[in-house]
């Protein structure tokens, strides 16, 4: 160890958008059409990770219940080997996203025209477009009862008299949400946090007050920069986004495609529902509690900063795991295991305001690092618990990758 050192960004060419046009397929067309309408329908966060495992989780069963060449999630009807893959793919992504953000009616049916008028007429077309409703239904009622949707019960641990921050946590019914190819949610909850008294709660404790204040002297502008570029829209959606270039580069098949993006897209609304089931059994305090409160922590090697504030502003839940780390190793994981640890292209990331700001990165290791130390130069975690929840997401996606979506032929 250690994977969380601090690099320099590599500069490269950026592949070009020809390039990815050409080989691109109704698989990553409808993974960047869902990211588009979820941004239209302010849906990020846990719920937007939901929402990209449903829509690729169709996709890949629709085009295997036709293809046959990977095992399918859920869909466990005959196979239809007339049907059209295409038109069961966007069949089946155009009924989820019908079903989760119905206001985007009109920009999702625009996106379902566009992709079946480049479909032949026939009956394949038609059989197609059946299946993946069918496929659909299914995927929709598998997640019907997940608890996403369980009403808030959320109660601040307090007693009576002392106050408590008065934001409610951002979802935390997740922390008991049913998670994608397991068996609960805590299968693969890690350890608790080191102690307060121990060494290496100090050094971290010290890491991220000299590096994450906002008045730090320590930080770097590249680093503040880096800081800046990731707001959880760029991150939440970046991982996909690298897919599709990387899927582009190699050239993928369909069915090769509907297998990554599913287990790519499950591992990630997996990194969010592990991590809310540790974050509150653990409720670790998040840095800027701690440095405030440095001179209580019964660790000599923490001095206290009364007026310490963080770059970042801090998420409304536990600090302990990082869902950042844990979904930068979920997708790794998933991304290394389909094209190795080597640079297969350049990845860009791209700011979805302003798409003139981008970054750039040899391999997505590199972008996996930088993700995670922004949550340190930001402010907002620990250097242990970022080195932790990596390796967690790590184990959630290596699980689905040996039981889920395997060859068949």
């Amino acid at each position: 160890m250690n994977r969380f050192v601090a690099s320099g960004i590599a500069i490269a060419i950026v592949m070009t958008l020809c390039s990815m046009t050409a080989h691109a397929d109704v698989v990553t067309d409808w993974n960047q059409t869902t990211l588009e309408v979820l941004k239209a329908g302010n849906m990020v966060g846990n719920p937007s990770s939901r929402a990209m495992a449903m829509v690729n989780v169709a996709m890949s069963d629709a085009i295997n219940s036709v293809q046959g060449r990977y095992t399918r999630y859920v869909f466990a009807a005959p196979a239809a080997p007339n049907a059209s893959a295409e038109a069961a793919a966007v069949s089946a992504a155009r009924q989820i996203l019908l079903q989760l953000v119905p206001a985007q009616r009109t920009k999702i049916d625009e996106a379902y025209a566009d992709s079946l008028s480049r479909i032949p007429d026939g009956s394949a077309k038609n059989d197609g477009i059946t299946l993946g409703e069918q496929v659909a239904a299914v995927v929709q009622s598998d997640r019907a009862t997940d608890a996403t949707n369980a009403p808030d019960t959320y109660r601040p641990i307090t007693s009576p008299g002392v106050w408590v921050p008065t934001q409610p946590p951002l979802f935390p019914q997740y922390a008991q949400a049913k998670p994608w190819g397991m068996k609960s949610a805590d299968q693969f909850r890690p350890g608790p946090p080191p102690s307060l008294t121990t060494a290496v709660y100090a050094r971290d404790y010290n890491e991220t007050k000299e590096l994450g204040g906002t008045k730090s002297s320590k930080r770097t502008q590249q680093q503040t920069d880096a800081v800046r570029f990731w707001t959880q829209t760029n991150f939440g959606f970046s991982w996909n986004d690298a897919a599709r270039q990387l899927s582009a580069a190699k050239k993928l098949s369909l069915a090769e495609n509907g297998r990554l993006f599913a287990l790519l897209t499950m591992g990630i609304a997996n990194s969010f529902i592990t991590d809310w089931d540790a974050k509150f059994h653990y409720n670790f305090w998040r840095p800027v509690t701690a440095i405030r409160n440095g001179d209580r922590d019964g660790n000599d090697a923490t001095e206290r900063d009364a007026g310490w504030t963080p770059l970042n502003a801090t998420p409304m839940h536990p600090e302990y795991p990082s869902q950042a780390a844990i979904q930068c190793g979920a997708a790794l994981a998933v991304l290394e295991s389909v094209f190795g640890t080597g640079s297969v292209a350049v990845v860009t990331a791209t700011d979805t305001v302003d798409a003139r700001l981008q970054r750039q990165f040899t391999t997505v290791a590199q972008m996996g690092e930088e993700q995670t130390l922004v949550r340190i130069w930001g402010g907002i975690h620990f250097r242990n618990t970022l080195e932790v929840s990596e390796q967690m997401g790590r184990k959630l996606s290596e699980h689905l990758i040996r039981n889920y979506l395997t060859p068949a032929r």
